[in-house]
This record gives structure tokens, C-alpha cells and sequence, in this order.
């Protein structure tokens, strides 16, 4: 099955009390909470040795990609997953997924050669594979509320928490428990529209100090730890881990 979504999506970096505003304020416009609860989401990116990808989509380019393995639910159950490549053009956001069982898609991704089933996507996905020589870089995590009115199909609404990343133990059916991106009292919203905001969305933002950041998930991964450390082997010959240290913490 290959799905393909083209939306603007716009985020922000929320207090704990702004999120429950703003949730309040959807309920009151008749939103509620999608059906499948708070799934757990766990991507895989794909990026170069020198982190080539996450480099420059952090320098904001008119175009830009990304490629990841996408699964749902908690480490040590997943069977299934989404082989996912997602483009950025002009503030645009094109994202092109098929589905796979967890195994066979990360098997494909290693030998660089996808089956039949995996169709287009699965040899856009072998052409990058190719063209960057890309390998497993980072596992990110969060759970995830989803808010939806199905009378207004073009806005849909989520709020992140326990966002955490690892660079270490890069299978997503992992229990690693990685190290947290994001403080226990924030949430990460992302608002998902054709590009423009209903009158009454842009009012509940006002009214409740929401500020739009960028916010990439990964680019904050490489920020605060994978950059640091690379810069502190090449700065020393040191072959010490952040990571490690944070896990050892």
C-alpha cells in the first residue's frame, strides 16, 4: 500500500499548560483525540557517515529530503512499519510511504535492495540509498495525541511527548530507552493544513501564546549530541561517546 500526503506543517514548542489550552480549545471546536489512543511512534533516519542530510536540511534549503523507517507501538512488539521518504519544497512537505513488515524492511534497507512488493517507493528509496551511500543514523521517539473533526478533514492537530533520541541499538524494536530531547513539561505541536490556518485556529494560538519555532526532530538529535561528539573525536582522536556517558549516567 503506498500512501502520499503533500500539506504545510507548522510546529510548536509548547509549555505543559499552553497544550492543555489549546487542547481545551479544540474540544470546544469539536475535536477529539484519534481513536488509536497514544501511540508510541519510532522513526529511523537514514543519513550519510559525515551526517550530509540533517546538515543541510538545518540550513533550510528551498528543497530538501529525508528517508526513514516508521513503526508504531513499543519496542519488542513491532511487526510492522513504513518505508518513508519525506521531501520539503518552498515550505511545502511531500511524504511518499509504503508499508512492510518490520524485518523484511529493514533487511531490504541493509542490502540496498527492496522487494517487488515495496513498488515506486521502494526503488526511490534504493535510488538514495545509492546516490548518498546512506546507513542507519538515528532512532527518534515520542508518544503522540492526534486530533481530528471530520468535518474540518483539511486541519489535523498533534502534540508530541517523551520525545527521545539514540544513536546507539539502531533497531526499532528496541527497549533502549534512549535520552530526551525535549523537557517532561513540554509538548511539540504540529499543525498539519493545505497552508492556510481557519480564523478560529489562528485566534486559539493568540489566545494562548503559541509561537511557531522550527523544530526538526532529528536536526535537534544532531545539535545537541551527534555534532558534539563528532566534533569532540575530531578535536581529540577520543573515541568517547556522549551518548554513552548520558546512558551511563
Amino acid at each position: 500500500m503506498t500512501e502520499s500526503f503533500a500539506r504545510v506543517e507548522i510546529k510548536y514548542l509548547l509549555s505543559l499548560a499552553q497544550a492543555q489550552a489549546l487542547e481545551a480549545g479544540l474540544r470546544q471546536r469539536g475535536f477529539t483525540r484519534s481513536d488509536y489512543g497514544s501511540p508510541r511512534v519510532q522513526s529511523l533516519y537514514y543519513d550519510t557517515e559525515n551526517y550530509d542530510l540533517i546538515r543541510a536540511s538545518l540550513e533550510r534549503p528551498g528543497y530538501k529530503e529525508k528517508l526513514r523507517l516508521r513503526a508504531y507501538g513499543e519496542g519488542g512488539g513491532i511487526t510492522r512499519s513504513f518505508l518513508e521518504i519525506k521531501k520539503k519544497f518552498n515550505g511545502v512537505v511531500y511524504k511518499r510511504r509504503t508499508e512492510m513488515p518490520l524485518a523484511e524492511a529493514a533487511e531490504g534497507l541493509r542490502r540496498g535492495r527492496l522487494p517487488e512488493a515495496a513498488g515506486q517507493v521502494g526503488r526511490e528509496v534504493e535510488w538514495m540509498l545509492r546516490r548518498y551511500g546512506l546507513r542507519p543514523a538515528a532512532a527518534i521517539a515520542y508518544d503522540r495525541d492526534a486530533w481530528l473533526r471530520p468535518e474540518e478533514p483539511e486541519v489535523r492537530i498533534t502534540f508530541d511527548r517523551n520525545l527521545t533520541f539514540r544513536d546507539w541499538d539502531l533497531d526499532l524494536n528496541s527497549r533502549d530507552p534512549g535520552v530526551r530531547l525535549i523537557r517532561p513539561d513540554q509538548r511539540l505541536m504540529e499543525i498539519k493544513t493545505g497552508g492556510v490556518y481557519p480564523l478560529w485556529l489562528t485566534r486559539l494560538l493568540q489566545e494562548t501564546g503559541a509561537v511557531r519555532t522550527h523544530f526538526s526532530k532529528y536536526g535537534e538529535a544532531y545539535l545537541r549530541y551527534i555534532r558534539p561528539e563528532k566534533e569532540g573525536i575530531e578535536r581529540s582522536g577520543a573515541k568517547c561517546s556522549i551518548a554513552s556517558l548520558l546512558r551511563g549516567a
